[in-house]
């Protein structure tokens, strides 16, 4: 996070915060604050002298400054992807154990600002030792509810797949969100009357302490204990804290003085853990709540369901960059030190790992900052992929044997790469981050008809070469001037990499003239179908509208009609019945039914034997390439969208819609955070009687990796490259929200339309992939599970002209490498390979199918973690917690009483390191000292 510059756009400064609290704390023992956001807490502590921070430090061990949450920051709950989350929690949390001690671990997870809260997130946070969470926000109709039962307390159950209580996370929802009671704010940017107990005129002491009594009385009304919660301070406040620290003194004094009169409330300073404790001690059961807190409005119009796909950009860009982080840390560990100073340069995975913390905030990734605040998180991603590229290059040269001069070709998607459009020869290093061997698409711009391509032995690998769609020519504008891209399919090694050499052969027939076929409706033709084919599925379309028609899996025997096809909502700008409009959080269609995009499509065809391809044009902002790849039994769909037109004044919300027949009853399933699946259905909650006021708006839910519906007999999934809306508005329906472009705000707090200008300040252009999988219902999983892991943690390419010297006199050159004795089994995967301390190194392993979900998937699996790796032998491990902040025999959490489907605490027990067993959905976390293994060397 960055220290803020820009007062004329936002005054903020959490500096000013802690050099005004400090001192407060210091003077008067009574006194507490608590602090949630390590990256900024961080950068102050890094320019405190040695003297404030020792006292800091008595402040935390007395328990005075309370660290609550601790990750880098409070991530956002809909968009984020479960591997960035631990990732950021974990960074936040160690620094506080490496500053405090174990006085510095928070015990209270506090998300008071996030649009909604997700199952998984609050599993996370039972796996990483937390005693109890606090949310600020939640659906105005379910807090309505939960005060007229006494529900504003409750134990979750966040697992459907982890025994209880291991996911179980008791949960309470704030009074007033992160506010103060109303006329209580006593903050210099408050206008609130202070408190005046001097003999004047103006003394309000009876007046105030009435109202305050009467407010405390009213929210006991909607609590179950004697102890309840008042949040004192709100945004951007205690910059001058001594004004809330004065007032709530005299207020505690004049309250407190009415219990002479018979007054039986006590008012203190207090902490969340101290809060948390009082109602642990209460010793009362808890009703249990199953499902998540998505979607949320606060009001009936104002469903925050647009940021689910708001700046689809920067969600795609931190998606790629929490990928190659996943590569940067492994690498980092394989090649030990020499991945941190070598030829290209000095560098470390931190900041591109702190980068990618400040990325999850609930004002990053979930695309609600302002535009130029957006523009400096994809700055600082920017400037993280930097220096990993360092450690990159220098961990392959040291395991490849060679110094090359190392390309990272990051404008592939829209194919340019300046060394394969003009280099005659080249080589391409795929290294792939996953625990078993994949195989993966490769594209890359060139300017030649006819390439070899060789694998490490010598062997041709088969390849093609098509022409650049006019789609990609029109996006890519002045960037490069590749008119064909070559296309092979590498077979890359668990952890590991393979090397390919390419060479441009001679040849002048032009590729696009021999492949690309334009198809055109023939009259009398109507009852014919276009059709693409592999050895897995075949994909028919209308070859009347150009539009997808039907998918049939040949290996399961299944057709099934599906038509798919671009459409837009017209975003509210606010009227008479409603001033709310479509913004950057809040999602508002003016109408229910959306307007096709078009009522067709242009189609052009390219069949070769590596991939057949048909081109759909929509309109000159909308266009689609449907593709099936040799081998592959999922259809991809590469869509662009944009720059979405508003010369007619109307905002647009752009979707991607499936409709099948199948019978759906109302019910269809999201992700959450990338692990387990939540069924959703249409107009239902399962907390409430839901009065639905925006059946669209109200119908949406985040999908972070994939969407589907099903029968008894058939499922249709749909992988995402990125967090995305999605919903299914009627039966046998899916849609999926691809990109927004809005002329209002939506008086949320960003302060500005969601207009994003995009490179050449006409509209931002978004090219993204949906992978289609059809399958039965009972063996969808194993599809799917494997399928979404592999997106979300894809193969890096690195290129280089080749012939680059030997890394070390004597040196193997290594074309083909894994770092792994064996890969892991399908349904196990390799979470976190990090350096994490000097001498030590983090493991995560994790079971990535649900129970019951798979019959061999949702097997358990055994892991020797001692003979997994090749590079390096484990000499000491310790179990920790998911955050890695605690010894896993160490943790000790609060024992809840649920109302329903008791607990089993479970017993400890010795760690094999040679025999791991991971259950479905466990995750197990490891600290592992490690002694690297020589290179090999020639002679």
């Amino acid at each position: 996070m960055r220290l803020p510059v820009r007062n004329d756009i936002q005054h903020a400064g959490v500096q000013y915060i802690l050099d005004s609290v400090i001192p407060q704390l210091l003077a008067d023992p009574s006194k507490r604050f608590i602090y949630v956001e390590v990256a900024f807490f961080a950068r102050w502590w890094g320019l405190q002298t040695e003297d404030m921070r020792q006292a800091v430090q008595q402040l935390v061990a007395a328990g005075r400054l309370e660290f609550v949450n601790g990750g880098w920051c409070m991530n956002d709950e809909a968009a984020v992807h479960y591997s960035a989350v631990i990732d950021q929690m974990s960074l936040g949390l160690h620094f506080l154990r490496e500053t405090f001690g174990d006085c510095g671990r928070p015990r209270v997870a506090w998300h008071i600002d996030p649009f909604g809260h997700s199952r998984e997130q609050a599993s996370l946070f039972a796996q990483m030792g937390y005693d109890g969470f606090f949310v600020g926000r939640i659906d105005y109709q379910d807090k309505a509810q939960r005060e007229a039962l006494r529900e504003m307390e409750q134990l979750w159950r966040a697992s459907g797949s982890l025994d209880p209580p291991v996911a179980d996370l008791f949960t309470g929802v704030l009074p007033n969100g992160y506010n103060p009671p109303v006329s209580l704010c006593w903050d210099q940017i408050c206008s609130d009357n202070p408190i005046v107990d001097d003999d004047s005129d103006e003394n309000n002491v009876e007046s105030l302490v009435a109202y305050f009594l009467g407010t405390a009385a009213a929210q006991a009304k909607h609590y179950r204990t004697n102890h309840i919660v008042m949040t004192m301070g709100s945004d951007f406040q205690y910059e001058n804290a001594l004004l809330w620290y004065k007032n709530m003194d005299k207020l505690i004094k004049h309250v407190n003085a009415q219990q002479l009169s018979g007054s039986r409330i006590n008012v203190l300073y207090s902490t969340p853990s101290c809060y948390l404790w009082e109602l642990n001690k209460a010793n009362i059961s808890w009703s249990v709540k199953y499902d998540d807190f998505f979607p949320y409005a606060d009001g009936p119009h104002q469903f925050w369901t647009g940021y689910f796909t708001s700046r689809p950009a920067l969600k795609r860009y931190e998606r790629l960059s929490n990928n190659f982080l996943q590569v940067c840390n492994q690498l980092e560990v394989l090649a030990g030190t020499q991945a941190n100073t070598g030829p290209y340069g000095d560098a470390n995975s931190s900041v591109l790992r702190q980068a990618m913390g400040v990325a999850q905030h609930h004002d990053a990734v979930s695309g609600t900052a302002k535009q130029h605040v957006t523009n400096d998180y994809a700055k600082q991603l920017s400037i993280g992929w930097d220096a990993c590229q360092i450690v990159v290059s220098n961990a392959l040269a040291s395991i490849v044997g060679s110094k090359e001069n190392f390309i990272y070709c990051t404008y592939l998607n829209i194919s340019v790469c300046p060394l394969t459009e003009i280099a005659q020869t080249f080589m391409v290093i795929v290294y792939n981050p996953l625990a078993r061997p994949v195989d993966w698409n490769i594209r890359l711009p060139v300017n030649g008809s006819h390439y070899s391509v060789s694998a490490p032995g010598g062997q041709a690998v088969m390849n093609e070469v098509i022409p650049v769609s006019s789609f990609t020519r029109a996006v890519r504008r002045d960037r490069g001037d590749a008119v064909n891209e070559l296309v092979f399919q590498a077979s890359a090694p668990p952890l590991g990499y393979i090397t390919y050499s390419i060479s441009r052969l001679p040849g002048r027939d032009p590729a696009h003239s021999k492949l690309l076929q334009r198809l055109q409706h023939q009259p009398g033709t109507e009852h014919l179908s276009w059709a693409i084919q592999n050895e897995h599925l075949r994909v028919l379309f209308d070859s009347r509208t150009g539009l997808l028609k039907e998918i049939q899996s040949l290996d399961k025997n299944i057709s099934l009609p599906v038509s798919q096809n671009f459409f837009w909502y017209n975003a509210s700008i606010g009227n008479l019945d409603s001033s709310q409009a479509s913004g950057a959080y809040i999602f508002r269609p003016n109408n229910f039914e959306p307007f096709p995009i078009a009522q067709g499509a242009k189609l052009y065809h390219v069949k070769t034997q590596v991939v057949e391809e048909l081109y759909q044009n929509f309109s000159d902002w909308c266009s689609q390439v449907v593709r099936l790849y040799a081998g592959q039994p999922y259809v991809e769909l590469e869509w662009t969208v944009g720059p979405i037109p508003i010369r007619d004044g109307l905002g647009k919300e752009v979707i991607s819609r499936f409709e099948t027949n199948l019978q759906t009853a109302g019910r269809f399933y999201t992700d959450s955070n990338g692990r387990e699946i939540l069924e959703r259905r249409r107009n239902y909650r399962a907390t409430w009687n839901l009065s639905q006021t925006e059946p669209v708006a109200g119908n949406y839910y985040p999908v972070n990796s994939r969407v589907y519906i099903k029968d008894q007999k058939v499922q249709l999934t749909v992988l995402t490259d990125r967090s995305q809306g999605g919903s299914s508005v009627f039966d046998g329906s899916l849609e999926l929200m691809v990109h927004r472009r809005l002329l209002r705000d939506d008086s949320r707090g960003v302060g500005e339309p969601l207009l994003e200008p995009g490179d050449y300040h006409d509209g931002l252009v978004v090219r993204g992939r949906h992978l289609i999988l059809l399958d039965t219902a009972e063996s969808s999983a194993e599809q799917h599970r494997l399928w979404a892991q592999q997106e979300f943690m894809a193969p890096q390419l690195v290129l280089a002209p080749g012939g680059g010297p030997p890394y070390q006199p004597g040196q193997d050159n290594l074309k083909e490498f894994s770092a792994l004795h064996h890969a892991l089994p399908s349904n196990i995967h390799l979470l976190t390979l990090a350096q994490w301390e000097p001498d030590s190194i983090l493991i995560r392993l994790e079971h990535q199918f649900e129970r019951g979900e798979s019959v061999n998937g949702s097997m358990p699996a055994v892991v020797n973690l001692l003979n997994l790796f090749s590079s390096f032998n484990i000499i000491a491990v310790q179990e920790m917690n998911l955050a890695a902040n605690q010894k896993r025999e160490d943790m000790s959490r609060l024992v809840w009483q649920p109302a329903e489907g008791a607990a089993r605490q479970r017993s400890g027990s010795s760690l094999d390191p040679a025999h791991i067993t991971l259950q479905p959905m466990e995750i197990r976390t490891f600290l592992a000292h490690i002694q690297h293994k020589r290179p090999r060397r020639e002679g």
